[in-house]
């Protein structure tokens, strides 16, 4: 239980409804444990009410005493129903405390992860597989609310309801009820080991169908790639193994509660057969009634439930607690990158300082950037070449501040970036990488993200900038297309021009192009490089690729060599040194004139 401490807030947030549902179960279990009384009650008076009938069956009083046992049973009978009504509403407004609280904290719980998410650094997300964060923000919080709401409500029903009966019982027949009472703990400790035992197969089977569906989730998006290199029998077998593995820890599940709820019913049954022979010998003795018989069978039949119950709710409470546990290694990490005391809120002008920088990726190991400096000023044109791996990118995610730099400073408009509003910093910066990521929805939609106030012609206008409005006019529905999961309706070409397109429409004073075109070809790169001119004129851009756009005059050219700047300088004066922008340029021009 100490590993569910953390919820204790929410309890406070909502107590006014766990109050409530207590006090509401309290009331429903009331109604239920007074029918007893009344059952043996109206039983103990008609059996006497018998015995008299029979000495009166040969008076003028017999129809009289027919008629007066008919009416005591009709409005006892009448008193009943009025008693499961009552218990009924209560036990209506008990779940729509308690339930509807688990639901209230389940939201809570949801929307304090799905923040804090956003709050951890780039770092925490490139450790942790998006699965498994999925699996803790639903899984593991609907495992909490097990516990918040079901194994909250059944816990307390049991504790008020076995109180009630037994101390109904002990009022009438103390030793009775000591002998009704004593296989009862037996019968929850039974029910507990079988529980522990179905939860571990239960368990088993969870991570087997998650498997599964991931087999098949990868299958069905790699449809492609499975055709092309002729691997559908391959993935077959591979599913079908993956499919027996999980049939047969079904079946075996399925073996054990095929045994497990008869017995569990057989050892009920034997109960109430014990308190039948029991009651009856004390009956016999005359230290009990048949109404008393009554009343312990329905009081037992009352209090089967919530110990059959016991077993799950101790299962509940486990699992609840193995998942808070996951949660809470999530909540307990402090981002990395955050705002400091008192940040700069004021406008960037597009000045960027990079003073020595050098960074290293710590779950690699790799050192990305060496020393590097670099001034940019505002307004300024640069591209930045280099290698695959020459730490290119790994400068457009300093300038956003997913990552801080080790060694050195980056500063803006003369500013460190770390005494910057990240909100600020990054309202600033309109930025298309490399990896084109749309969302399953429609085209207008997937630009506008870029700017939510956007009008709709601004959303065009960034369209034709990207060279992509024709192409979109083209689709059946237009701008209204729904281009799927990630854009799979998309060419790579038109993925990239419409994250390129979000970027244009940011309208931001900082441009960053990470390898943003490097999937279209070459008309309609100069294409959207002659759109961009007059747009850019006052923006500082930074263009990372592999290779050199044609038909742009940059203000200077970083060529980087494992993270370290190599070459710096203008076209001809590059050219002139025949280092590795001229060969890069030579190798480029060859291959546009084949």
């Amino acid at each position: 239980m100490k590993k569910l401490a953390s919820i204790h807030k929410y309890f406070v947030k909502h107590k006014w409804r766990l109050i409530s549902g207590i006090f509401f179960v309290a009331i429903s279990n009331l109604f239920a444990v007074i029918p007893p009384t009344v059952i043996r009650t109206v039983i103990d008076s008609v059996q006497q009410e018998i015995q008299n009938y029979q000495l009166l069956s040969n008076t003028s009083l017999k129809g009289d005493m027919q008629h007066y046992i008919f009416a005591q049973v009709f409005w006892y009978g009448l008193l009943l129903l009025a008693l499961a009504l009552l218990r009924g509403i209560f036990m209506f407004f008990m779940r729509q405390t308690i339930i509807v609280m688990s639901r209230h904290i389940e939201y809570d719980q949801k929307a304090e992860i799905y923040n804090h998410y956003q709050k951890l650094d780039a770092h925490f997300f490139k450790i942790n597989a998006t699965g498994d964060l999925m699996n803790r923000l639903s899984e593991d919080v609907g495992r909490v609310r097990m516990f918040t709401g079901p194994a909250i409500m059944y816990t307390v029903n049991l504790v008020v309801l076995t109180v009630m009966c037994v101390w109904g019982m002990l009022r009438v027949n103390a030793l009775l009820t000591v002998c009704v009472i004593v296989p009862l703990p037996i019968l929850g400790f039974a029910i507990y080991y079988v529980n522990k035992l179905i939860y571990t197969k239960s368990s088993k089977i969870q991570e087997q169908l998650s498997d599964l569906t991931t087999t098949a989730q990868e299958a069905f998006s790699g449809i492609r790639v499975i055709k092309s290199f002729v691997q559908e029998q391959n993935i077959l077998r591979h599913f079908m193994l993956n499919s027996d593995a999980y049939k047969q820890s079904t079946i075996n599940l399925a073996r054990t509660e095929a045994i497990y709820f008869p017995a569990m019913n057989l050892f009920i049954g034997l109960s109430m057969l014990s308190t039948i022979l029991v009651g009856g010998y004390f009956t016999i003795m005359g230290k009990a009634t048949a109404g008393n018989i009554a009343e312990f069978v329905i009081y037992i039949n009352l209090m089967m439930f919530p110990m059959f119950i016991i077993g799950w709710v101790a299962s509940v409470i486990q699992r609840a607690a193995a998942s808070q546990s996951r949660i809470d290694v999530f909540l307990q990490q402090e981002p990395r990158i955050k705002n400091a005391d008192n940040p700069s809120c004021s406008p960037l002008q597009g000045q960027i300082s990079f003073r020595s920088v050098s960074f290293t990726y710590e779950h690699t190991g790799i050192k990305a950037l060496n020393h590097f400096s670099l001034d940019v000023r505002k307004g300024e044109k640069i591209i930045v070449l280099g290698e695959t791996g020459s730490g290119k990118s790994t400068l457009a995610q300093l300038l956003l501040r997913m990552y801080d730099p080790q060694e050195g400073s980056l500063q803006m408009d003369g500013l460190d970036i770390k005494h910057i509003d990240l909100k600020t910093l990054r309202e600033h910066i309109s930025y298309a990488p490399q990896d084109a990521l749309l969302f399953s929805d429609t085209v207008f939609n997937n630009i506008k993200f870029g700017k939510e106030d956007a009008s709709d012609e601004q959303v065009y206008e960034a369209a034709r900038l990207a060279d992509l409005d024709q192409e979109i006019k083209s689709f059946a529905l237009g701008y209204q297309t729904i281009i799927g999961e990630r854009g799979v309706m998309l060419s790579g070409g038109q993925k990239q021009r419409m994250v390129l397109a979000r970027a244009l429409l940011k309208n931001s004073p900082i441009l960053l192009l990470d390898e943003c075109l490097s999937a279209v070809d070459t008309r309609t790169e100069k294409t959207i490089v002659h759109n961009l001119k007059n747009y850019l004129v006052d923006k500082t851009v930074i263009v990372i690729t592999h290779r050199i756009f044609s038909g742009w005059d940059f203000d200077k050219i970083i060529v980087l060599q494992d993270g370290a700047l190599a070459e710096q300088g203008v076209h001809h004066e590059l050219m002139q040194q025949n280092g590795r922008y001229a060969k890069l340029y030579r190798h480029q021009t060859e291959e546009t004139l084949a």
